[in-house]
């Protein structure tokens, strides 16, 4: 075997590696819709008027891209619904937004990809543990656990009474987190599979992304659109290699080098140029933000935020 065909061999076997520890773990299981309450529809998210970072108007509909597996439009729908009343985030179409964000990584080729894996078994862990909860009802949660989903005074009526027609243990990121501590599966110590650790490296990676794409969506510095690869490690160094190995660090910054171009993002999100690209993903990068900031101050009020 030549030297080009071993090195070529070894950065398979470090990225397949990486993908095992990207999250540092997880299970591989299957979920259908054990969650109830959240109609998944695949069809063109109706954006409001409203203006984007540079004062235009970001189009009022997001259009499905054909031949595309990856659908902007379908990210920013389900986005929406894990926000869908005040203070909390639905567990549902949260996991859908990943399940839409896996493909979005998958598009970026197989280097990329292999990072999604790691993920996609992170979701299907919390899947698992609803469809659990879903068959075992008894093991759900009291009364007062149930009452963080109509904890919403200044929502308003119209989200209150939203509020009340979603109960269980793992409906959203607040009562999931009240149920595993009322049943002491969460560990401050040790390494547990609890859903609430899952979410903690969910809820990491997707700062990394939500930054990678602000920073795409960026306007050109001194005439210079930097690459996507450069802009990649520049957000995954400031978010997830804080909690990765030196092994990991490495090996992520292989996968980065296989990123593709921007062109490749353009033809991803059905725009012609960087203006419509940044009017698209600043609509993404805002979304994200509201269900990270709301999962964020939901593990940081119960000091989730390092948990092993």
């Amino acid at each position: 075997m030549g030297v080009k065909s071993k090195a070529a061999v070894a950065i398979v076997v470090l990225l397949l590696f990486l993908g095992s520890l990207w999250l540092q773990g997880g299970l591989d299981y299957h979920w259908d819709a054990c969650l109830k309450g959240y109609n998944q529809q695949n069809k063109p998210h109706q954006l409001h008027n409203s203006s984007g970072v540079d004062g235009a108007q970001v189009p009022q509909v997001l259009e499905g891209c054909p031949g595309q597996t990856f659908q902007v439009s379908r990210l920013v729908t389900h986005l929406h619904a894990a926000t869908a009343y005040a203070s909390d985030v639905l567990l549902q179409p949260y996991l859908s937004s990943w399940d839409e964000l896996v493909r979005f990584m998958e598009a970026l080729g197989p280097m990329v990809g292999l990072i999604s894996k790691e993920i996609e078994s992170k979701t299907s862990v919390i899947r698992q543990l609803a469809l659990q909860a879903e068959k075992n009802p008894e093991a759900e949660l009291d009364s007062d656990v149930h009452s963080v989903n109509t904890v919403s005074t200044e929502a308003g009526t119209e989200n209150n009474v939203e509020s009340s027609q979603h109960t269980g243990a793992y409906h959203s990121v607040r009562s999931m987190i009240w149920a595993e501590l009322d049943q002491g599966v969460v560990n401050f110590q040790h390494h547990t599979d609890s859903g609430c650790r899952t979410l903690l490296r969910l809820h990491r990676a997707l700062l990394w992304l939500k930054l990678f794409l602000e920073k795409l969506a960026e306007t050109p510095v001194a005439g210079r659109l930097r690459s996507p690869s450069e802009l990649c490690r520049e957000a995954y160094q400031s978010t997830l290699a804080n909690h990765h190995t030196w092994f990991v660090r490495r090996a992520a910054e292989l996968a980065f080098i296989a990123m593709p171009e921007r062109a490749f993002f353009f033809r991803l999100v059905c725009v012609q140029d960087q203006e419509d690209l940044s009017r698209v993903l600043n609509k993404v990068v805002q979304a994200i933000g509201e269900v990270y900031d709301r999962t964020q101050k939901a593990l940081e009020e119960n000091g989730m935020l390092d948990l092993p």
